[in-house]
């Protein structure tokens, strides 16, 4: 069937993306367009095409998590899909006015999977029969940083399912993907569902984002994504955000509720304590305070002139006077004021999604508080 509607349109161009000028990548990648691998969550391409039929061409494999992406023409979502494993090509649009340039983004929606390494997502090429139009740079940048949350976990799906499958994450309709468009911003994502700032949901404390920021994508494992390149520095320099926000703490938190986390290897315990009265411990407290503090300085080593918003707030607030105290500390020992704090709007029953994460309605409360924050804070 494939052949058979290609065949039809003998004005069909096949193009590398190394040949198409007019072509925006999104998300951290490492440079190379041939092919284009998509690590993470919101990352895809972006595309001004004047013409009637547009193809695609990927290569997709996974051991248990396959990709998922949306196409997005002209702003609105028309088509969400698995992608399964091997390398072929699939039809974005067909039969549209070929005079028309209709704005093309194929978007990545879930995250990059670090329980399965061999789970990529990668764009060979385009076969087209028209021509690619400039596409105008926004206005800003804002990188998103986070864990579940922002990878959009739980915005699919009814709200009794609770399997652990990639069919349940969407980037397109996050808080972060709502907030960059509101803006009118290009944006990135950083994020990992159950990780936090000093230890995952389960303690384990090698499960945090700080540890692998300054790579590509650090937090993938395996020799596959070696060889494509996620282990390399990231190149901060060639895309400097103007906001950068990050939604971590909620797993920090909930470690102090989960059994003790044991390395196999070298047998070494974690566990973040409760106090006999069901309070947090202070030292435990203090740790978890000292990696917000150390996390706010390297970002800031990497994004010298970004405003930084640590936010919090969907699924509970039960860690943030440490937060508010760990950001009072890094102001007032830096003297760095472009630093702040601010509370998202909790998730209810009415707004709750699939596996008891936000969904799609607590998102869009969410981004809309923030995206008020940030218009304040870009119009100072």
């Amino acid at each position: 069937m494939e052949g058979k509607l290609m065949k039809e349109n003998e004005k069909l161009v096949m193009h590398t993306l190394s040949d198409v000028e007019n072509l925006k990548v999104h998300g951290r990648n490492t440079g190379c367009l041939s092919p284009l691998t998509l690590f993470w969550t919101g990352s895809g391409i972006e595309l001004n095409a004047r013409g009637a039929e547009l193809w695609i061409q990927v290569e997709v494999d996974y051991e248990v998590y396959e990709p998922w992406i949306n196409i997005i023409i002209n702003s609105v979502s028309v088509s969400r899909q698995m992608l399964i494993a091997g390398r072929y090509w699939f039809c974005v649009f067909r039969g549209m006015d070929a005079n028309t340039i209709k704005n093309v983004r194929i978007v990545k929606e879930t995250q990059a999977m670090n329980g399965d390494p061999g789970c990529y997502m990668q764009i060979h090429a385009l076969k087209f029969d028209g021509k690619f139009m400039p596409i105008e740079e926004k206005p800003y940048k804002v990188e998103f940083i986070g864990d579940s949350i922002t990878s959009g976990e739980g915005i699919i799906g009814a709200k009794l399912e609770e399997d652990w499958i990639s069919m349940w994450f969407s980037a397109v309709d996050s808080y972060a993907t709502i907030t960059a468009e509101a803006l009118n911003a290009e944006y990135r994502i950083v994020s990992q569902s159950g990780w936090g700032v000093l230890t995952s949901w389960d303690n384990n404390p090698r499960f945090n984002i700080p540890e692998y920021y300054e790579k590509v994508c650090g937090l993938l494992t395996g020799k596959k994504n070696e060889s494509l390149g996620a282990f390399e520095e990231n190149n901060f320099e060639s895309w400097q955000p103007d906001v950068v926000v990050v939604n971590l703490g909620t797993n920090d938190a909930g470690a102090f509720n989960s059994p003790e986390w044991k390395d196999e290897v070298t047998g070494d315990i974690h566990k973040q304590k409760l106090n006999k009265d069901g309070t947090f411990n202070k030292k435990d407290l203090e740790a978890f305070e000292e990696a917000v503090y150390k996390f706010l300085n390297k970002i800031r080593k990497y994004n010298k002139k970004a405003d930084i918003i640590w936010v919090y707030g969907m699924l509970g607030i039960p860690i943030l006077p440490s937060i508010y105290r760990a950001v009072d500390t890094y102001v007032k020992n830096t003297g760095d004021k472009k630093v702040s704090v601010f509370q998202l709007p909790n998730t209810t029953e009415e707004t709750v999604g699939a596996r008891n994460h936000p969904g799609k309605l607590s998102h869009e409360k969410a981004a809309k508080e923030l995206t008020r924050y940030i218009k304040e804070i870009l119009s100072r």
